[in-house]
């Protein structure tokens, strides 16, 4: 799966509809989506929100193994904007991470941890929050794990111009996310060609641009217009991203994630949420360099 991409493929819970927004809907059980990855031939994963899994790293390592699935990281909402930073909270997610065999300590800058409405950050607050993020990187790295900094709908890094103010006055690496990236007016290519060099992590996942630009929806009720596609069927230009990645020399974790909520009853195995990472894993198999697959 995934040969002559410029990475490793993985997937994860949220193309599954489990989610750490507060209200975002069913969360299916571990078992259910990791049967489904299995299925898929998915061989990595991220974390899913904490307490998903057992918050034991041991327990949470026990689950993946009996799926064949190695854990790339996880998904960690974190306030680094305010005058006080929760170092304690930081390293017991690291921990559970660097325990459960993740790598990658996904950080994404919540207004509060219950996920208000993001205020817009001045250019001096962002050299605050940038100093946090080291503190923060440094916290990660000495529990096992690599901090890279998130953009993300809903969070205090969203609009282009967070984007420019962070890449700015921050200096942890960044998960390329494809889609939040679109979602708040940031081109991923263009933003894959020039940062190539700050790129620790990638979350692929593709927009329809269309109801992105609907500002009579909420993040939630976007995602169940349709907001996020399969693969190569929206707007993001995976096709171009790869290539911008490939030319970089990028070589680590590519994660698939269509954010999904359910909000009906649960879909049948091997069926919904399923069929469209299956699709997605096709598309991306279809950018492979001919001398890749045809060695």
């Amino acid at each position: 799966m995934g040969s002559g991409l410029p990475g490793r493929l993985a997937a994860a819970p949220i193309s599954w509809g489990v989610c750490e927004v507060p209200g975002w809907g069913l969360q299916l059980p571990p078992e259910r989506v990791f049967a489904d990855m299995a299925e898929l031939g998915i061989t990595a994963t991220e974390l899913g929100p904490l307490g998903w899994l057992p918050t034991d790293g041991a327990r949470a390592k026990a689950i993946l193994d009996r799926y064949g699935l190695q854990l790339v990281g996880g998904f960690v909402p974190v306030v680094v904007h305010e005058p006080d930073l929760d170092r304690d909270y930081a390293r017991k997610a690291a921990a559970q991470l660097a325990q459960a065999g993740g790598e990658v300590f996904v950080a994404a800058t919540v207004q509060t941890m219950d996920w208000a409405p993001p205020l817009p950050l001045d250019a001096d607050t962002w050299a605050h929050a940038g100093e946090h993020l080291d503190e923060l990187a440094a916290i990660a790295a000495e529990e096992g794990v690599e901090l890279v900094l998130h953009p993300h709908a809903g969070t205090v890094l969203e609009t282009r111009r967070d984007v420019e103010l962070a890449l700015e006055h921050t200096r942890v690496p960044w998960c390329l996310d494809t889609g939040h990236l679109l979602i708040g007016g940031t081109d991923p290519v263009a933003f894959a060609i020039e940062h190539g060099n700050r790129i620790g992590h990638v979350h692929f996942k593709d927009v329809d641009a269309d109801i992105a630009a609907r500002k009579d929806l909420t993040l939630m009720q976007a995602v169940q217009h349709g907001l996020f596609q399969p693969l190569g069927s929206g707007d993001a230009r995976i096709d171009e991203v790869v290539d911008a990645l490939r030319r970089s020399g990028y070589e680590r974790w590519l994660v698939l994630e269509q954010d999904l909520a359910i909000t009906g009853s649960e879909p049948p195995v091997g069926g919904g949420p399923a069929l469209d990472v299956a699709s997605s894993i096709e598309f991306l198999s279809t950018l492979a360099p001919e001398e890749a697959v045809n060695p």
